[in-house]
């Protein structure tokens, strides 16, 4: 059975779109009847526990991570699926669970492979700060599921819990110094 899903991931990325995303078991698809809720919560409390090892989030407190985990949404990608796409509006960010990923960007009708990504990685954040365009393309290596954070879920976290921002802004401003020291070495060669 298909299911809404937020920002359809590459070339969808603006509003909902119906019917793609697939789980295993009907994973993320409503929960009915008595055992909906419980499972639900054990989902959320797995979310909170995987969260706690992924480096970007580590050092929150478990209220904070609730919080984050109560707003991911769960999808999951086809081995050659695009996840997002360079050019395209950013609306938020991706943990992954599981599988693998690969960023390339698009330089002059060239292909370069910026990395390999795997379960705990992050990949997007910027666009939970700015609505810039993608600055690569990332695509699914192998069947994989990601955690999804809107930005607009994102900063509703903030205004409640803070002190996120105090952990997340130099761990994210150390990834955008990163990302421009790398700009600027391609740029040389």
């Amino acid at each position: 059975r298909g299911l809404a899903r937020p920002w359809g991931g590459a070339g969808g990325e603006g509003g909902w779109e119906v019917g793609r995303h697939r789980g295993p078991e009907g994973r993320g698809s409503p929960s009915i009847g008595p055992t909906g809720p419980r499972l639900c919560v054990r989902r959320m409390d797995d979310n909170v526990q995987f969260l706690k090892h992924v480096p970007l989030f580590q050092d929150l407190d478990r209220k904070s991570l609730e919080a984050i985990a109560n707003a991911a949404v769960e999808q999951s990608y086809t081995a050659g699926q695009e996840i997002v796409r360079q050019g395209d509006t950013g609306v938020g960010a991706f943990i992954i669970k599981s599988g693998r990923v690969e960023a390339v960007q698009d330089r002059g009708g060239h292909q370069h492979k910026l990395a390999e990504l795997k379960s705990g990685d992050v990949f997007g954040e910027m666009a939970l700060l700015d609505e810039f365009p993608r600055s690569a393309t990332v695509r699914a290596t192998e069947p994989t599921t990601c955690l999804g954070i809107q930005r607009w879920h994102f900063k509703g976290i903030l205004e409640s819990h803070p002190q996120i921002a105090l952990t997340l802004l130099p761990v994210l401003t150390k990834r955008l110094r990163n990302a421009e020291r790398e700009d600027e070495m391609s740029a040389k060669h």
